[in-house]
């Protein structure tokens, strides 16, 4: 499923006692049936890199990993862990130009990629986490390769329609879109205040779930039943005629293809400055971090499609997973990885960022939550990215740069440049 506001958000209330929070710092060993390192243990050094879903410096998701990696250290004194992060903006590029330089970090969180599996440089997830059935069953396919799972899910949303109550009622709209159809007349009617009626983000730092919310719509998407590719299909292309004819009516944001998610989408819907965005749970972070609407201006609906609402919306998960090492550092990265996904730090990272956990227990202890419990109780109901070796490798990547500009050109050329390099013919 996937990752990403100037100023530190507000805190999103989330029920989750000061105890766990607080845990976060440093967990005694007892909590976790772990005995601190005797003095004689070897010295390890772990190193961890992840993706930041943070807006800047102030929240950082580099601050969450080292405050993970100070209680870690506390516990096993014998252990150093080095942590750094990558903007999701430039997470495939410098991921895959580190690995090809064979500069494997110990831990690897954000994307799953496949093809280290077939390069053997990943172990399996028995080999690294006590529970390797701790994450959520929703994702479990799609992280595992021959049935084989490799990775674990970290960090997971679903998408919702967003949509301005204030704007809605100035624009004498009285309930939300459930077809394409009525999307268009709302979003122009919206324009006419001298606002974005749909904001259409289709820029590289999440064109990938954008496009799929609108195939489904049609009744399409990235591959079919049968896992092949299919992303120049009919329904695919009538999706993108549609928003064609959005784009071109003047009612979304200009320039959709360098349209970011969470600098630009987020943004000018926390500023009341959007009538309707398909977004998750995080956006309800940007929305008090920037104070402008309360939570009475807003509210979420189903994605509209074609003929009516989409049934099964988009789950997105991001992964956690571990390059091969040394036998001798293997028992302590696998301590780490039970620390790191234990309910507090995931949790902290839910209340942090607006997102949900990865792990069912975290993500049971979320169903009844005033903000999140909605997104909880829709992931089991969610479909998913492919999990096909090359999707990560070459064909996100791809996707993330091109697709968008199929909503001002040649949409059937853009797909179909992007069929045949996923399926290398």
């Amino acid at each position: 499923m996937k990752g990403k506001e100037e100023s530190m958000k507000k805190r999103i209330a989330i029920t989750v006692s000061l105890a766990m929070i607080t845990s976060v710092l440093g967990v005694s060993a007892s909590s976790f049936g772990a005995v601190t390192a005797k003095s004689n243990a070897p010295k390890v050094t772990i190193t961890v890199l992840g993706a930041d879903y943070g807006s800047g410096p102030s929240n950082t998701t580099s601050k969450y990993w080292l405050n993970i990696a100070k209680g870690f250290m506390k516990l096993y004194p014998n252990v150093t862990v080095k942590t750094s992060t990558i903007n999701w903006n430039d997470y495939n590029t410098k991921v895959t130009a580190q690995i090809q330089n064979k500069n494997y970090p110990d831990i690897l969180q954000g994307e799953f990629f496949p093809q280290y599996v077939s390069d053997g440089l990943l172990y399996p997830l028995s080999k690294v986490l006590s529970n390797p059935g701790a994450g959520s069953p929703v994702f479990k396919s799609s992280f595992s390769v021959n049935n084989v799972q490799y990775a674990m899910p970290f960090v997971t949303s679903a998408r919702a329609m967003f949509y301005n109550k204030k704007l809605f009622a100035q624009a004498k709209i009285s309930a939300p879109p459930t077809t394409w159809a009525q999307l268009l007349t709302d979003a122009k009617a919206i324009a006419k205040l001298g606002k974005i009626g749909y904001s259409l983000p289709l820029g590289p730092e999440e064109a990938q779930a954008e496009s799929y919310l609108w195939m489904l719509g049609s009744g399409g998407g990235w591959q079919n039943a049968q896992g092949k590719y299919t992303i120049n299909s009919a329904a695919n292309l009538k999706a993108f005629a549609f928003l064609k004819q959005l784009v071109a009516s003047g009612a979304t944001n200009p320039n959709p293809a360098t349209w970011n998610r969470t600098a630009d989408s987020a943004k000018a819907f926390a500023n009341g400055q959007v009538g309707m965005e398909f977004n998750g749970p995080f956006l309800t972070a940007t929305i008090a971090s920037a104070g402008v609407l309360k939570t009475s201006d807003y509210a979420t609906a189903a994605i509209p499609g074609a003929a009516g609402p989409v049934i099964k919306t988009l789950g997105v998960a991001d992964a956690i997973q571990v390059f091969k090492s040394s036998a001798a550092k293997l028992p302590w990265i696998k301590k780490f990885m039970d620390y790191a996904t234990n309910n507090a730090n995931q949790l902290a990272f839910a209340h942090e960022y607006a997102l949900l956990p990865g792990t069912v227990s975290a993500l049971n202890s979320l169903k009844n939550d005033p903000i999140l419990g909605s997104f909880v109780k829709a992931l089991p109901h969610t479909v998913l990215f492919p999990s096909s070796a090359n999707w990560t490798s070459s064909v996100l990547p791809a996707i993330k740069i091109q697709i968008g500009t199929a909503v001002t050109g040649n949409a059937s050329a853009v797909l179909g440049q992007l069929q045949t390099l996923a399926t290398g013919g």
